[in-house]
């Protein structure tokens, strides 16, 4: 969950507290209040039509009008009824006849108001009713009573309470706009701050993050910006060590391999010459170390452009440098035939790669084996993979000897730097894919690197031929 989001969501929750807070005190009160002017809106009715029945009580007709009009300003029911409880005008029309049964009729008629609610059989729903004294000369001449459905008044408070909420929902969502704008500028110099140390990471060390945002944003910036400053001295000098050892040590190394020559050439012995011969041997694989930890110190400097390169032509071109090589051990090297595959690469790199298995395969088959190179695409994935028929990894070394320096316990009687299998694991890394090795079931190993490839090729390629070194 990004920061910006979790921001939203803690000030959503503040807001949200806050409106309930408010809201439900609000509602409560608005519900008594809206029901106390209900109220006090039908006992103020009720007692103007009193007022006005008052000396009309022998006059029907008008006592109607009376409660008609009282009824359509209320939105309610209007009765009149005189001293014995007798219906003199209804609002709703009904014929004559007797109410003095009603409990609030009994009440208004003793000189008392009355005010409550109670469940109407004749209506089947729940009434509020207000019935106050009609006076005539200081008597009870009758008796006027207003009656509203609970429903309604119900139905009032309601959209009062959501009027209320749509108020509150309204509020909470300019707030969350609100909180947006703030979550986003909160987290904004973050974002920038990511972006800068992925142009780090890929090599741009001149990048430095915008210098925004509160304080303690700021001093993060800052933070990072020397700290990468100081990453790109460091590594600067490190270019300038590597470049001057390259320099500094292939010189005395191309000396020390003339002399020897020379004085194998000079050698006056069998004995001795075999010495000096082995001696520049020695020296042979001590400059090919000093490339291999030299690429090895090189690596993530700077990030590589590649282009699509074909599996094929590269297995091919691997299995024409290596032919006489492996004749030469009485071995025999095979390229199978495969679909052709390009990806993203640099040829150099994927030469290396190739190099390293096959000599890796030569180095740990016995005479008269073979050596197989095969290619192909799997899905999404470019594989390319060297088959040997040697002694086989041991379990649990599989991760092990990719690691600098680390040889597996085949290896342990013969020579090696313990970085060729570490080369292999870097370049292949930085085009995105991995190196593996399994113990093959019937004997030997298959070491294997797997790249996200390209487009299929539309055609074959035509520089791949017949299967290369197949037995006859």
């Amino acid at each position: 969950m990004s920061l910006r989001l979790r921001l939203l969501l803690a000030f959503a929750y503040g807001f949200l507290l806050i409106v309930i807070a408010l809201e439900v005190p609000l509602a409560l009160n608005l519900r008594r209040r809206v029901d106390a002017e209900v109220r006090n809106d039908a006992a103020g009715q009720a007692h103007i039509v009193a007022a006005q029945a008052s000396g009309s009580m022998g006059r029907p007709a008008q006592l109607r009008r009376i409660a008609n009009q009282a009824a359509a300003q209320l939105g309610s029911r209007v009765i009149v009824v005189d001293s014995a409880g007798m219906l003199r005008a209804d609002s709703a029309g009904s014929p004559r006849r007797s109410f003095a049964n009603r409990p609030e009729i009994r009440i208004a008629l003793t000189g008392r108001t009355a005010q409550g609610t109670r469940h109407s059989d004749t209506l089947g729903e729940d009434l509020l009713y207000s019935a106050v004294p009609v006076t005539d000369s200081g008597r009870v001449a009758g008796a006027v009573r207003v009656t509203q459905s609970v429903g309604s008044v119900h139905d009032r408070v309601r959209r009062s309470v959501l009027a209320l909420a749509a108020i509150g929902a309204a509020a909470l969502g300019l707030g969350l706009v609100l909180a947006w704008f703030l979550a986003d500028s909160l987290s904004r110099p973050l974002r920038k701050l990511a972006v800068t140390a992925r142009r780090v990471e890929e090599g741009d060390l001149e990048a430095r993050a915008e210098v925004t945002g509160a304080t303690e944003q700021r001093e993060v910036t800052i933070a990072f910006n020397d700290m990468t400053e100081r990453i790109g001295t460091v590594l600067a000098a490190q270019r300038e060590f590597v470049s001057n050892a390259s320099h500094q040590l292939r010189t005395p190394l191309t000396g020390l391999r003339l002399r020897l020559e020379s004085a194998a050439a000079k050698a006056d012995s069998a004995e001795l010459e075999r010495e000096l011969t082995a001696a520049e041997q020695e020296v042979d694989r001590l400059a090919r170390l000093l490339n291999t930890l030299l690429m090895l110190a090189r690596e993530g400097q700077t990030r590589v452009t590649g282009r699509l390169v074909s599996l094929g032509l590269a297995s091919k071109h691997a299995h024409e440098r290596w032919e006489a090589r492996s004749e030469q051990l009485g071995q025999r090297l095979r390229l199978e035939p495969g679909d052709d595959v390009v990806f993203l690469a640099v040829e150099e790199d994927l030469a290396i790669i190739l190099d390293n298995l096959i000599e890796n395969a030569l180095h740990y088959s016995p005479e008269g084996s073979s050596v197989t190179i095969e290619f192909g695409r799997e899905g999404t994935d470019a594989y390319l993979a060297v088959l040997d028929d040697g002694p086989g990894i041991a379990p649990g070394e599989e991760e092990a000897v990719f690691e600098r320096f680390r040889r597996g316990s085949a290896s342990k009687s013969s020579s090696g730097s313990g970085l060729g299998l570490a080369i292999v694991q870097t370049l292949a890394q930085r085009w995105g894919g991995r190196a593996s090795l399994s113990a093959r079931p019937e004997g030997g190993t298959r070491a294997e690197i797997r790249l996200p490839a390209g487009d299929p090729l539309p055609t074959p390629n035509p520089d791949l031929g017949e299967p290369i070194g197949a037995p006859s």
